[in-house]
Protein backbone atom coordinates (compact mmCIF):
# COMPACT_ATOMS: atom_id res chain seq x y z
CA UNK A 1 0.00 0.00 0.00
CA UNK A 2 1.29 3.83 -0.52
CA UNK A 3 1.28 6.49 2.45
CA UNK A 4 -0.93 8.36 0.16
CA UNK A 5 -3.79 6.05 0.57
CA UNK A 6 -4.28 7.24 4.39
CA UNK A 7 -6.99 10.26 4.83
CA UNK A 8 -5.48 13.14 6.21
CA UNK A 9 -4.89 16.85 5.59
CA UNK A 10 -1.97 17.67 2.86
CA UNK A 11 1.11 20.02 3.92
CA UNK A 12 1.85 23.05 1.17
CA UNK A 13 5.11 22.28 -0.75
CA UNK A 14 6.26 25.86 0.69
CA UNK A 15 6.29 23.87 4.54
CA UNK A 16 8.05 20.46 2.47
CA UNK A 17 10.71 22.61 1.32
CA UNK A 18 11.53 24.33 4.32
CA UNK A 19 12.24 21.26 5.84
CA UNK A 20 14.21 19.91 3.00
CA UNK A 21 16.23 22.71 3.91
CA UNK A 22 16.70 22.55 7.10
CA UNK A 23 17.68 19.12 7.01
CA UNK A 24 20.43 19.84 4.21
CA UNK A 25 21.86 22.56 6.47
CA UNK A 26 22.72 19.74 8.52
CA UNK A 27 22.86 16.69 6.24
CA UNK A 28 25.57 17.76 3.51
CA UNK A 29 26.70 14.41 2.72
CA UNK A 30 25.35 11.06 2.84
CA UNK A 31 24.62 9.33 6.51
CA UNK A 32 22.94 8.89 9.51
CA UNK A 33 23.48 11.86 11.35
CA UNK A 34 22.25 12.30 15.30
CA UNK A 35 21.74 15.78 16.91
CA UNK A 36 21.93 18.03 19.97
CA UNK A 37 18.13 17.07 20.44
CA UNK A 38 17.67 14.08 21.82
CA UNK A 39 15.74 11.68 20.21
CA UNK A 40 16.20 13.53 16.77
CA UNK A 41 18.09 11.70 14.21
CA UNK A 42 18.42 13.49 10.35
CA UNK A 43 19.66 10.90 7.19
CA UNK A 44 20.69 11.93 3.57
CA UNK A 45 21.19 9.56 1.03
CA UNK A 46 22.31 10.08 -2.80
CA UNK A 47 21.11 6.39 -4.19
CA UNK A 48 18.77 3.80 -3.61
CA UNK A 49 19.77 1.34 -1.23
CA UNK A 50 19.11 -2.53 -0.72
CA UNK A 51 16.44 -3.51 1.42
CA UNK A 52 18.23 -4.00 4.82
CA UNK A 53 16.66 -5.73 7.96
CA UNK A 54 16.60 -3.21 11.44
CA UNK A 55 14.19 -2.38 14.32
CA UNK A 56 12.16 0.60 14.28
CA UNK A 57 11.14 1.97 17.76
CA UNK A 58 8.29 3.97 18.92
CA UNK A 59 8.60 7.22 17.05
CA UNK A 60 7.88 9.68 14.07
CA UNK A 61 9.35 8.83 10.92
CA UNK A 62 9.28 11.48 7.92
CA UNK A 63 10.19 11.92 4.30
CA UNK A 64 10.96 15.73 3.44
CA UNK A 65 12.53 14.43 0.05
CA UNK A 66 13.18 11.56 -2.29
CA UNK A 67 11.19 8.28 -1.56
CA UNK A 68 11.27 4.96 0.79
CA UNK A 69 10.20 1.56 1.58
CA UNK A 70 9.15 -0.33 4.85
CA UNK A 71 8.00 -3.97 5.15
CA UNK A 72 6.68 -5.24 7.83
CA UNK A 73 5.67 -9.07 7.38
CA UNK A 74 3.69 -9.44 4.21
CA UNK A 75 2.91 -5.95 4.57
CA UNK A 76 4.75 -3.22 1.85
CA UNK A 77 4.78 0.46 2.55
CA UNK A 78 5.80 3.16 0.28
CA UNK A 79 5.96 6.85 1.58
CA UNK A 80 7.35 9.87 -0.22
CA UNK A 81 7.62 13.57 0.47
CA UNK A 82 5.55 15.28 3.31
CA UNK A 83 4.45 11.92 4.33
CA UNK A 84 4.67 10.05 8.10
CA UNK A 85 5.86 7.19 9.46
CA UNK A 86 4.29 6.71 13.11
CA UNK A 87 5.62 3.20 14.60
CA UNK A 88 4.20 2.84 18.41
CA UNK A 89 5.90 0.02 19.69
CA UNK A 90 9.23 -1.85 18.62
CA UNK A 91 9.12 -3.14 15.57
CA UNK A 92 11.93 -5.64 13.34
CA UNK A 93 11.25 -4.38 9.60
CA UNK A 94 13.31 -4.32 6.43
CA UNK A 95 13.70 -0.60 5.02
CA UNK A 96 14.98 0.79 2.41
CA UNK A 97 15.80 4.15 0.49
CA UNK A 98 13.68 3.98 -3.17
CA UNK A 99 14.13 7.00 -4.50
CA UNK A 100 17.17 9.22 -4.62
CA UNK A 101 19.76 10.70 -6.54
CA UNK A 102 23.13 13.03 -6.17
CA UNK A 103 20.75 16.04 -7.67
CA UNK A 104 18.18 15.30 -5.28
CA UNK A 105 18.91 12.96 -2.55
CA UNK A 106 16.70 11.39 -0.10
CA UNK A 107 16.16 13.40 3.32
CA UNK A 108 14.36 12.64 5.88
CA UNK A 109 13.80 12.32 9.83
CA UNK A 110 13.44 10.20 12.92
CA UNK A 111 11.90 11.45 16.00
CA UNK A 112 12.21 9.10 19.21
CA UNK A 113 9.02 9.70 21.30
CA UNK A 114 8.69 8.91 25.19
CA UNK A 115 5.83 6.76 25.50
CA UNK A 116 5.84 7.74 29.23
CA UNK A 117 5.17 11.62 27.74
CA UNK A 118 2.08 10.14 25.78
CA UNK A 119 0.35 8.33 28.67
CA UNK A 120 0.93 11.68 30.70
CA UNK A 121 -0.53 13.54 27.92
CA UNK A 122 -3.51 11.38 26.90
CA UNK A 123 -4.58 11.13 30.45
CA UNK A 124 -4.00 15.13 31.21
CA UNK A 125 -6.09 15.99 27.67
CA UNK A 126 -8.89 13.67 28.52
CA UNK A 127 -8.83 11.71 25.22
CA UNK A 128 -11.97 9.59 24.04
CA UNK A 129 -11.25 5.80 23.81
CA UNK A 130 -9.75 5.05 20.06
CA UNK A 131 -12.89 3.07 18.56
CA UNK A 132 -12.11 -1.03 18.34
CA UNK A 133 -12.90 -0.72 14.87
CA UNK A 134 -9.67 0.75 14.42
CA UNK A 135 -6.61 -1.16 13.50
CA UNK A 136 -4.13 -2.26 16.18
CA UNK A 137 -1.21 -2.72 13.29
CA UNK A 138 2.01 -0.78 15.33
CA UNK A 139 2.60 1.31 12.15
CA UNK A 140 0.75 3.64 10.37
CA UNK A 141 1.26 6.03 7.53
CA UNK A 142 -0.08 9.01 6.33
CA UNK A 143 0.52 12.51 5.12
CA UNK A 144 1.82 15.35 7.15
CA UNK A 145 -0.74 17.50 8.95
CA UNK A 146 0.34 21.24 8.60
CA UNK A 147 0.97 21.90 12.18
CA UNK A 148 3.20 18.82 12.83
CA UNK A 149 5.10 19.70 9.80
CA UNK A 150 5.32 23.20 11.00
CA UNK A 151 6.86 22.03 14.43
CA UNK A 152 9.05 19.53 12.91
CA UNK A 153 10.94 22.53 10.72
CA UNK A 154 10.99 24.80 14.06
CA UNK A 155 12.67 21.71 15.49
CA UNK A 156 15.47 21.03 12.70
CA UNK A 157 16.10 24.95 12.94
CA UNK A 158 16.60 24.87 16.95
CA UNK A 159 19.81 23.29 15.86
CA UNK A 160 21.05 26.79 14.84
CA UNK A 161 20.61 27.87 18.25
CA UNK A 162 22.39 25.11 20.36
CA UNK A 163 22.06 27.35 23.59
CA UNK A 164 18.49 27.02 23.84
CA UNK A 165 17.64 23.47 22.47
CA UNK A 166 17.90 22.18 26.49
CA UNK A 167 14.39 24.22 27.21
CA UNK A 168 12.83 24.74 23.76
CA UNK A 169 13.62 21.19 22.21
CA UNK A 170 11.47 19.44 24.98
CA UNK A 171 8.62 22.15 24.25
CA UNK A 172 8.37 21.69 20.55
CA UNK A 173 8.39 18.03 21.27
CA UNK A 174 5.83 18.01 23.43
CA UNK A 175 3.67 20.24 21.01
CA UNK A 176 4.08 17.49 18.66
CA UNK A 177 3.06 14.72 20.47
CA UNK A 178 -0.18 16.86 21.75
CA UNK A 179 -0.94 17.47 17.81
CA UNK A 180 -0.34 13.36 16.51
CA UNK A 181 -2.80 12.75 19.61
CA UNK A 182 -5.58 15.24 18.36
CA UNK A 183 -4.35 14.73 15.01
CA UNK A 184 -4.51 11.41 12.37
CA UNK A 185 -2.48 9.63 14.56
CA UNK A 186 -4.65 9.89 16.97
CA UNK A 187 -6.22 6.57 17.46
CA UNK A 188 -3.01 4.30 16.90
CA UNK A 189 -1.37 6.71 20.22
CA UNK A 190 -4.36 6.24 22.23
CA UNK A 191 -4.72 2.26 21.80
CA UNK A 192 -1.34 2.28 23.06
CA UNK A 193 -2.10 3.77 26.11
CA UNK A 194 -5.63 2.83 26.70
CA UNK A 195 -5.82 0.54 29.94
CA UNK A 196 -5.73 -3.31 29.28
CA UNK A 197 -6.06 -2.70 25.83
CA UNK A 198 -4.30 -5.76 23.53
CA UNK A 199 -2.09 -3.09 22.10
CA UNK A 200 -1.56 -2.05 25.69
CA UNK A 201 -0.38 -5.47 26.69
CA UNK A 202 1.43 -6.30 23.54
CA UNK A 203 3.46 -3.61 24.66
CA UNK A 204 4.66 -4.38 27.33
CA UNK A 205 5.26 -8.38 26.32
CA UNK A 206 7.27 -5.95 23.85
CA UNK A 207 9.53 -4.61 26.47
CA UNK A 208 9.62 -7.50 28.17
CA UNK A 209 11.61 -9.06 24.83
CA UNK A 210 12.99 -6.49 24.71
CA UNK A 211 15.30 -6.79 27.96
CA UNK A 212 14.98 -10.58 28.12
CA UNK A 213 15.56 -11.73 24.12
CA UNK A 214 18.55 -14.23 25.67
CA UNK A 215 16.00 -16.26 27.72
CA UNK A 216 14.42 -19.22 26.29
CA UNK A 217 11.27 -17.88 25.32
CA UNK A 218 8.27 -19.72 26.88
CA UNK A 219 5.27 -18.16 25.01
CA UNK A 220 2.79 -19.32 26.92
CA UNK A 221 3.90 -18.08 30.12
CA UNK A 222 3.97 -14.50 28.15
CA UNK A 223 0.92 -14.87 27.37
CA UNK A 224 -0.45 -15.36 30.89
CA UNK A 225 1.12 -11.84 31.60
CA UNK A 226 -0.47 -10.28 29.05
CA UNK A 227 -3.93 -12.02 31.02
CA UNK A 228 -4.35 -13.65 27.55
CA UNK A 229 -4.68 -17.55 26.31
CA UNK A 230 -1.60 -18.36 24.44
CA UNK A 231 -3.77 -18.35 20.64
CA UNK A 232 -5.42 -15.00 21.16
CA UNK A 233 -1.69 -14.25 22.88
CA UNK A 234 -0.07 -14.92 19.35
CA UNK A 235 -3.21 -13.17 17.19
CA UNK A 236 -2.99 -10.21 19.00
CA UNK A 237 0.94 -9.98 18.66
CA UNK A 238 1.26 -11.12 14.90
CA UNK A 239 -1.61 -8.60 14.29
CA UNK A 240 0.54 -5.55 15.97
CA UNK A 241 3.93 -6.78 14.99
CA UNK A 242 3.43 -8.41 11.89
CA UNK A 243 5.49 -11.41 13.29
CA UNK A 244 5.13 -14.33 16.01
CA UNK A 245 6.73 -14.02 19.54
CA UNK A 246 9.49 -16.19 18.29
CA UNK A 247 10.56 -14.77 15.12
CA UNK A 248 10.26 -11.37 16.97
CA UNK A 249 13.06 -12.78 18.97
CA UNK A 250 15.10 -13.94 17.00
CA UNK A 251 15.36 -10.36 15.15
CA UNK A 252 15.85 -9.01 18.58
CA UNK A 253 18.89 -11.39 18.98
CA UNK A 254 20.46 -11.18 15.71
CA UNK A 255 20.30 -7.53 15.05
CA UNK A 256 21.99 -7.75 18.84
CA UNK A 257 24.72 -9.93 17.54
CA UNK A 258 25.45 -7.87 14.46
CA UNK A 259 25.77 -5.10 16.88
CA UNK A 260 27.98 -6.86 18.97
CA UNK A 261 30.39 -8.06 16.03
CA UNK A 262 30.56 -4.60 14.65
CA UNK A 263 30.87 -2.48 17.95
CA UNK A 264 33.02 -4.56 19.64
CA UNK A 265 35.16 -6.46 17.27
CA UNK A 266 33.29 -9.68 18.94
CA UNK A 267 33.89 -13.24 16.38
CA UNK A 268 30.51 -15.10 15.34
CA UNK A 269 30.41 -17.71 18.01
CA UNK A 270 31.17 -15.55 20.97
CA UNK A 271 27.67 -12.97 20.15
CA UNK A 272 25.63 -16.01 19.67
CA UNK A 273 26.20 -17.25 22.89
CA UNK A 274 25.61 -14.06 24.27
CA UNK A 275 22.38 -13.33 22.64
CA UNK A 276 20.84 -16.75 23.73
CA UNK A 277 22.30 -19.03 20.63
CA UNK A 278 23.10 -22.83 21.91
CA UNK A 279 24.16 -23.60 17.66
CA UNK A 280 26.45 -21.74 15.93
CA UNK A 281 25.67 -23.13 12.83
CA UNK A 282 21.98 -22.63 13.34
CA UNK A 283 23.19 -19.48 13.56
CA UNK A 284 25.33 -18.60 11.26
CA UNK A 285 22.38 -19.96 8.65
CA UNK A 286 19.66 -17.69 10.58
CA UNK A 287 21.74 -14.82 10.46
CA UNK A 288 22.66 -15.44 6.29
CA UNK A 289 19.07 -15.67 6.40
CA UNK A 290 17.92 -12.02 7.64
CA UNK A 291 21.18 -10.31 6.05
CA UNK A 292 22.07 -11.68 3.19
CA UNK A 293 25.37 -12.47 4.06
CA UNK A 294 27.07 -14.92 7.04
CA UNK A 295 28.08 -12.70 9.81
CA UNK A 296 32.13 -12.71 8.75
CA UNK A 297 31.42 -11.18 5.39
CA UNK A 298 28.19 -9.24 6.74
CA UNK A 299 30.68 -7.41 8.98
CA UNK A 300 33.18 -6.62 6.79
CA UNK A 301 30.94 -5.10 4.19
CA UNK A 302 29.63 -3.13 6.96
CA UNK A 303 32.89 -1.55 7.46
CA UNK A 304 33.48 -1.12 4.12
CA UNK A 305 30.35 0.70 3.96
Amino acid sequence: MNASDSKSIPVKAAGIDALVEAISRVAQSDGDYSTAISGLTLHRRSAAAEPMPCIYGFGLGVVAQGGKQVMLGDDVFNYGPGQSMLTTIDLPVVSNVTIATPAAPFLGLMLAMDPRVIVQLAAEMELAQPPKESPDRAISFSDLEAHVLDALIRLVRLLDEPELIPQVSLLIQWEIAVRLLVGGNGPALRKLVATGSPSQQIARAVAWLKLNFAQTLHVNKLAATAHMSPSTFRQHFRAITGTSPLQYQKQLRLQQARQLMFSQNLDAGSASLQVGYESASQFSREYARLFGAPPLRDIQRLRIG
